[in-house]
């Protein structure tokens, strides 16, 4: 399974400042499950508690130009 970008930006960031999962959670003001179920991966997450986490680290949603092209 492929992890997408957002759960591991978020991931290594939370790392890099040494914070702890409930550590990360708690100053994002989102609860402890919603910061596991970034990390993992999960492919359906409320866009406004992804944002409230990424606001921590300076970032935040946005969209991102997919390639359709088939070869």
């Amino acid at each position: 399974m492929e992890t997408n970008k957002t759960s591991a930006f978020i991931k290594k960031k939370r790392k890099v400042l040494g914070l702890t999962q409930p550590e990360l959670a708690a100053k994002a003001g989102v609860g402890l499950r919603f910061i596991r179920e970034i990390e993992q991966g999960k492919s359906t997450l409320r866009m406004d508690k992804v944002n409230e986490v990424l606001k921590l680290f300076g970032h935040e949603l946005g969209p991102i130009r997919v390639d359709r092209s088939t070869d």
